[in-house]
């Protein structure tokens, strides 16, 4: 009998932490009937707003898509197969709509069973070439927009693995398009190979402190396939589908045509390969061909870029941001560094950024210098164009403006771009002669197009600008107090006639074109319905309230459908933290209470139809000011962020405050987990493919760029997994095992579950297989929805009246 006593406790003690064997589930039918729905479709519209196609998708991909073959190299995740992207989105059916017509035209001539992606306007903006991948490969199709007709210009042979894998000729006759070679070697199985001798790295002393990026080559093996999966034939192929050699295999990354079309430049990846960065730092060698594929000259060669000085605004010696200017039939223009691209090195100027004109073969002409590190420019012509640096250490920008012909230039904005109440908005562009994006220009007038951010709150501007006064006349404003009017693109500056969206919180967004010049003239061009009319009656509001500290924050507060005045609810709060340097910048206020209630597949709103308040996007932000950074006070503000939201809803008279819950996604999730390690504040927590030990992320994380060796507290007091043996609160965590991101690879989970079930902490680990950072198939959504509510229900909602009651002096733990 003892015996048998002793082998039942033991199989009870087994049964209690072994490995749940768990088919996929579905959650209630109250969430099934808004996460399960059929999406509006994906909008294109020509640049006069005259045409527009319609794109269909279903809003997941099975699990067995995410079961095809995937090759992981070198940051990439490849089909070997198919030759193309194993992550990609795909389009299922397309429908071509005049601007001005009532209805939509069905496509004719789609490929059964379509899978389209890559979609490419041709220069006249009379076709649109896309990609289509069967089971066996990908080829290249023709939207011909007239007719809404769809013909097949390629076989299955085009390699989309890199990119860049379609162009337009200026003659809207011809494309150039990435073909598989004919000489590629077969792939190896990395998995069954026979190796051939160790793998070894080697330091030369240099310090190579870089991000822990995943999907690295790791034997040589790797490296074979990548080469044969990057290397590719480029030909070009004729609209009517004949095909001509223009260069010969290579592993080729970018393709770009200048913007007369005689031209077009070419960036090869080049040997040696590495084993601590994505194949973005790889050697590489951009070479000027003509348009019969002739060369003309090596411009650029870049080595290995493995060492870089210490800090965020670090950056490789030589030419980079190589590009064509947009005003000129073929200039090459690029930037330099003049600070050894180390951010330690004190200088009066960062960057500098040449130019060269066909045949590229003369002395590269200096046309601007930046106090901080060039990020772009706005073409316009001779006399003007517009460039914007920025500091991420001082979180500034400045914006100049600038003459290309003598490299004159001034400052005519200089912010902090985290305060958005002071943004003066984008310059605005349309296409020029040459079919590229310059600078809306109307006699010496510019035009600004801003999002109208401020305390009193969003109102969307357009401003003139004047180019000789540097001032500034507002020419539209939007009025609206009941939605929110979101400014897309100019379609004709002159006639005043804008894109638009317009949505609310019951109103899906649709398309629109305002003429400002006209008062009340507003012409809708789609019609899309609701397509979560469960939720039209949810009381939606955003929230104002004050940290300890008399920090502005707030959040987006949606009660229960069933809200009953007087009754106390739970409550989920979901965050995601954000670093500032300055506090007024971190009390600004982006939530617009008027946006469209969209509860896409990580969202929280669900459970407003389970009986849950839920408050989401709660702001969290890390302020560290002066020579302080945010990271120093970390744990105390995320606590006192987490406390003012509780209380904020709770003075309101809405909740149980001993039944909230805290979730949240990536940094999100080291969020939660730092809560629930921290303060008493939370009945449970979601914490969804997070890190949790930043140790293992030595070189810096989110935006700490010192490293784990010059601040080794912040580190260890920032890492839940350091604290684990304060964990006691029930905690669910869920990972794709197939997580792609740099940090939160799937062992982050794995081992603070082990930490945590290993010191007595009531914690489940969800491990959804194939999926990556953002979770994509429907069998593991559904089930992970499923899983939060199985967790919310369980120890938020019906929580044990017996546990401690939570009190506001018990907020933070020692």
């Amino acid at each position: 009998m003892k015996t048998l006593i002793r082998l039942f406790a033991f199989l009870m003690l087994f049964n209690s932490y072994a490995q749940q064997s768990l088919k996929y589930q579905q959650p209630s039918e109250e969430i099934l009937e808004l996460a399960d729905v059929e999406l509006a479709p994906g909008v294109q519209i020509d640049s006069k707003g005259e045409h527009m196609v319609l794109l269909y998708r279903n809003q997941y991909k099975s699990i067995a898509e995410l079961s095809e073959t995937e090759l992981r190299l070198a940051g990439l995740r490849i089909n070997p197969v198919t030759n193309i992207g194993s992550r990609t989105n795909y389009y299922t059916n397309l429908k071509v709509k005049g601007t001005k017509d009532k209805d939509a035209k069905q496509v004719t001539g789609l490929p059964e069973n379509p899978r389209l992606s890559g979609f490419r306007w041709s220069p006249d903006e009379t076709m649109i070439a896309c990609l289509n991948t069967t089971t066996t490969g990908v080829e290249v199709w023709l939207l011909h927009i007239a007719e809404a007709k769809a013909t097949k210009l390629t076989d299955a042979n085009t390699n989309a693995n890199m990119g860049s894998t379609i162009n337009w000729f200026n003659d809207n006759k011809h494309l150039l398009v990435k073909t598989l070679p004919s000489d590629r070697k077969p792939l190896i199985n990395t998995a069954t190979a026979v190796p051939t001798g160790p793998t070894i790295s080697v330091s030369d002393g240099a310090k190579a402190q870089n991000r822990t990026y995943q999907d690295l080559l790791k034997t040589p093996n790797d490296e074979l396939n990548f080469e044969q999966l990057a290397r590719a034939d480029i030909k070009k192929v004729s609209i009517d589908g004949k095909v001509q050699d223009f260069l010969d295999a290579e592993m080729y990354r970018g393709i770009s045509f200048s913007p007369d079309g005689k031209y077009v430049i070419v960036t090869k990846i080049k040997r040696p390969f590495s084993y601590l960065v994505t194949y973005t730092r790889f050697p590489s060698e951009s070479i000027i061909y003509d348009s019969n594929g002739k060369k003309i000259r090596t411009v650029n060669e870049v080595p290995l870029d493995e060492v870089r000085a210490k800090g965020f605004m670090s950056t490789r010696m030589g030419k980079r941001n190589m590009t064509w200017r947009g005003d000129k039939p073929a200039t090459l223009v690029w930037a330099e560094a003049l600070d050894n691209g180390d951010p330690a090195v004190e200088a009066e100027y960062r960057d500098a950024v040449y130019e060269v004109n066909a045949p590229f073969n003369g002395k590269p002409k200096l046309i601007l210098k930046t106090k901080q590190r060039f990020s772009g420019i706005q073409w316009g012509d001779d006399n003007t164009a517009v460039a914007y640096d920025y500091w991420w250490n001082t979180r500034n920008t400045k914006t100049y403006m600038f003459n290309p012909s003598n490299a004159k230039a001034k400052v005519i904005s200089d912010r902090n771009y985290q305060d958005v109440y002071s943004d003066p908005g984008n310059f605005m562009s349309s296409k020029n002669e040459f079919g590229r994006y310059t600078l809306n220009m109307d006699n010496g007038k510019l035009y600004l197009m801003g999002d109208g951010y401020s305390k009193e709150g969003q109102f969307p501007f357009i401003d003139e600008y004047n180019i000789k006064t540097g001032k500034t006349k507002r020419l539209y404003q939007s009025e609206y107090t009941d939605k929110l009017e979101t400014l897309n693109s100019a379609i004709d500056m002159k006639k005043g006639e804008i894109l638009i969206r317009i949505e609310s919180q019951k109103e899906y967004p649709n398309y629109y074109i305002r003429n400002i010049k006209k008062k009340n003239n507003l012409t809708a061009i789609t019609d899309f319905e609701n397509p979560f009319k469960s939720l039209e009656k949810v009381n939606k509001r955003v929230i104002n309230y004050k940290r300890e500290d008399g920090l502005g924050l707030d959040g987006t507060l949606y009660l229960p459908l069933d809200y009953k005045e007087g009754e106390k609810y739970p409550m989920i709060l979901w965050a995601y933290p954000r670093e500032y340097k300055d506090k007024a910048s971190a009390s600004q206020s982006t939530t617009n209470p008027n946006e469209f209630v969209y509860p896409y597949y990580g969202s929280p709103i669900y459970w407003v139809t389970k009986g849950y308040v839920v408050l989401d996007g709660a702001a969290f932000p890390i302020v560290g000011e002066g020579s302080e950074e945010p990271n120093d006070s970390f744990r105390t503000q995320l606590v006192a962020n987490g406390k003012a939201a509780i209380d904020a809803v709770d003075k309101l008279g809405y909740i149980d405050r001993n039944k909230v819950a805290v979730g949240g996604h990536s940094y999100g999730a080291f969020m939660t987990a730092n809560l629930l390690s921290h303060s008493n504040l939370f009945a449970a927590g979601i914490a969804r493919s997070g890190a949790y030990n930043r140790t293992l992320t030595p070189f810096g994380f989110q935006s700490e760029e010192r490293s784990y060796w010059e601040a080794p507290e912040i580190y260890y007091n920032m890492s839940p997994f350091m604290h684990a043996d304060k964990m006691k609160t029930p905690l669910l965590l869920i990972h794709g095992v197939a997580d792609n991101n740099s940090g939160t690879y799937p062992l982050q989970s794995e081992r603070y579950f082990n930490a945590l079930k290993g010191l007595g902490a009531p914690v489940r680990l969800v491990m959804l297989p194939k999926e990556s950072h953002g979770y994509r198939a429907k069998e593991s959504i559904m089930h992970m929805l499923w899983e939060q509510d199985q967790w919310l229900e369980k120890h938020v909602k019906n929580k044990e009246e017996k546990e401690e009651k939570i009190e506001n002096t018990e907020a933070i733990k020692n």
